[in-house]
């Protein structure tokens, strides 16, 4: 097995600076060399096996129960070697049959019916409120930024990345009606209640985000513009003069994709307009990360466009914009990651060493996936009928000057109720 495995890690790396010790403790050396030194220690021959049959489920699970160390340099320097190397795809008869199986029963495990779509998001959502106040900004935005130049703070990058959307909704007169699908902890519905002055309705699946999102709107003086619900969006009456929805698709499944996208046809008012900001695949079709869907994002999936639109089309709505944001989550995630673990006791302290583990292997490789794997983040705006919004992008930035002017005027404070 340590030569499957020596044999495997000689035909992918061919680039980075890798040293395997094997659980034997004979040394392995992978790349050309080039960029910093990273080296990981097997502390088990059956990790050892595990990995080299099933990396894409096992390197995780190995990394999270210590099937594994780190000797030098960290789990994201690791996973930048490994998901950068070009053409990388699992090698040998064993790893395709099980990445076609994996394909080929993807629409089973993206079935999600409204209970199983509740427990779905009840497993990485409703988990302690204050492990997300660890690393996330002070809004708590917990979907990709938008980095105006580099540098820009994590704050500023997730308050543009609210002005940008807001911009995009078209949100010209005070008092439309606004859908928030999947509102998280209630941050961009309490943007646009405050500073476009809509009346905003924010659904989600989560207890924990329903109540801090609620408790936010009473502590600004809110509540009567931004109402938060408990609901799953095939539930929700309409109409609505617009629709948003942020980081919600991925967790829709590819089985109900034409659902959703007639539901938001549905809900939307004839001259009304939707926005859509989702993770996206820049290669194609393929599968959720073994890894990811068994601990992080049950029932997830990340689309392609080509597996998007055609379920736009069938809908009857009109694609009037779309956008692809490259590296921004990169950023975000790096960010994240980075203030993840400038906070670890504090974390260890409300879970455990192992929850800590998989913590970090989830933001690095979710990170390296941006940076190396062609993952990216669309922004789609949607119609149902022409000239709802002008011909050309320039009323983008318009609306964006005017909103950092209302921003300027108010500045609220950005603080979780009970913080």
């Amino acid at each position: 097995m340590e030569r499957l495995l020596a044999g495997v890690l000689a035909r992918v790396v061919r680039t980075g600076n890798l040293t395997i010790i094997l659980a034997s403790g004979r040394r392995c050396r992978f790349g050309d060399g080039s960029g910093p030194a990273v080296e990981m220690r097997f502390t088990s021959p059956r990790w050892q096996r595990a990995v080299a049959l099933d990396p894409e489920l096992k390197l995780g699970e190995a990394y999270t129960d210590g099937g594994f160390v780190m000797e030098r340099g960290s789990i994201a320097d690791l996973l930048a070697i490994l998901m950068a190397q070009v053409g990388l795809s699992p090698p040998g008869v064993s790893a395709k049959g099980m990445l076609w199986l994996r394909f080929m029963a993807r629409r089973i495990a993206q079935f999600n019916p409204p209970d199983r779509s509740r427990r779905n998001v009840a497993h990485h959502y409703d988990l302690d409120g204050r492990l997300y106040s660890l690393f996330l900004d002070a809004d708590r935005q917990y979907s990709c930024a938008y980095f105006e130049h580099p540098g820009q703070s994590l704050d500023d990058a997730q308050l543009a990345k609210r002005r940008h959307i807001a911009a995009k909704l078209r949100l010209d007169r005070p008092d439309l009606r606004v859908l928030d699908i999947g509102c998280g902890w209630g941050g961009l519905g309490l943007y646009l209640a405050e500073n476009a002055g809509a009346r905003v309705t924010g659904v989600t699946l989560s207890e924990e985000q329903l109540a801090v999102a609620k408790g936010r709107a009473q502590e600004r003086g809110l509540a009567e513009r931004a109402e938060f619900r408990l609901q799953d969006y095939r539930h929700t009456p309409g109409p609505f003069d617009r629709i948003v929805s942020v980081g919600m698709f991925e967790h829709v499944g590819i089985s109900h994709f034409d659902t959703y996208f007639r539901r938001v046809n549905e809900l939307l008012a004839e001259d009304g307009v939707a926005m859509i900001h989702a993770i996206g695949r820049s290669e194609g079709p393929g599968i959720t990360n073994p890894w990811i869907a068994r601990y992080i994002f049950p029932g997830g999936y990340i689309p392609a466009l080509s597996e998007v639109l055609p379920a736009v089309e069938k809908a009857g709505l009109y694609v009037t914009d779309i956008e692809i944001l490259r590296l921004h989550y990169a950023e975000t995630l790096k960010a994240w990651r980075e203030r993840f673990l400038a906070h670890r006791e504090e974390a260890e302290r409300l879970y455990d060493e192992r929850f800590i583990r998989l913590w970090e292997f989830y933001l690095a490789a979710s990170e390296m996936a941006f940076r190396h794997q062609g993952m990216m983040v669309f922004q789609i705006q949607l119609a149902k009928k022409e000239g709802v919004v002008p011909i050309t992008r320039g009323y983008i930035a318009k609306a964006e000057a005017a909103l950092r002017a209302v921003e300027g005027h108010r500045r609220p404070e950005l603080r979780l109720a009970g913080e």
